[in-house]
């Protein structure tokens, strides 16, 4: 068992320098993997979803009358709370009341 790890962990040690001492085979074999992929995806989310009839149920859409009452309720409560924002004036807290100058400070 320790014999096969040892082989193991150095095949995968030499791994990156054969990969890189045959860098157009790595090339290629990646680009083939790739294109395999690829047409799986391709096939599995194109062809089979043009093939498949989609189910197609019947049921009637129930409004339910009293969840939109609630929730118009919610919203004509909001659109009150947002015009009251408008009309109330907000102190600022930037401003600096300024001295007006006296009759000696502008004749300098």
């Amino acid at each position: 068992m320790e014999i096969k790890f040892i082989k193991i962990k150095n095949f995968f040690k030499k791994l990156p320098r054969i990969l890189g001492e045959q860098a157009f085979l790595t090339f290629l074999s990646f680009f083939v993997i790739a294109a395999i992929f690829g047409t799986f995806l391709f096939y599995k989310y194109s062809v089979l979803a043009e093939r498949a009839t989609p189910k197609i149920t019947i049921t009637p859409v129930h409004f339910n009358e009293a969840s939109y009452q609630k929730i118009l309720k919610e919203w004509l409560a909001r659109q009150k709370k947002f015009e009251e924002v408008n009309q109330k004036e907000y102190f600022n807290p930037f401003w600096q009341p300024t001295a007006v100058p006296g009759p000696e400070e502008l004749t300098e």
